[in-house]
């Protein structure tokens, strides 16, 4: 079962080959990606279709370089919270989804209630954003651990 408590969609082995394309160019044209998967345009155009529709495919995005953007300070943010009811949780997803510098936010299970990544230009930018967050929102402790290098980074999917 998915998040949303739907049960997953079943792709074939046609539908694993045009996601396995899109995830690595969302740019390529129907032909070739009709001619990739050995298929005609209108039965592969049908079954991009019916991915878009199923939301399978969520979106089509450019993959922009933070560095080359200036953002070059990544951080992986630890939160624990004491505060564990609903208002506080609405207020802490609201604070966070109205930040840029957070492009991912998850809860956790165990002794780490939130982990942020968060990208920014450097630890200035940083502070500036964990000073905007804790006026916002109470946390009882923020560990911020700075990325040094990344190693690996991939927005595919294994579809094995």
């Amino acid at each position: 079962m998915s998040q949303d408590g739907q049960t997953p969609i079943r792709l074939d082995g046609t539908d694993r080959k045009i996601l396995s394309l899109l995830q690595t160019d969302a740019t390529l044209s129907l032909d070739d990606i009709a001619a990739r998967v050995g298929a005609s345009k209108t039965p592969v155009w049908n079954r991009i279709r019916k991915l878009r529709d199923a939301g399978v495919i969520r979106a089509q995005v450019a993959l922009l370089d933070p560095d080359q953007l200036g953002l070059e300070a990544c951080f992986f943010v630890l939160i624990r919270t004491s505060e564990h009811d609903v208002e506080w949780a609405q207020k802490f997803l609201k604070a966070v989804r109205a930040r840029p510098e957070v492009i991912e936010a998850h809860r956790l299970a165990g002794d780490i209630d939130y982990i942020l990544k968060v990208q920014v230009r450097n630890a200035r930018a940083y502070d500036r954003f964990y000073q905007a967050l804790i006026s916002e929102v109470k946390i009882h402790n923020v560990t911020a651990l700075l990325s040094m290098e990344e190693l690996k980074a991939t927005t595919a999917l294994p579809l094995g």
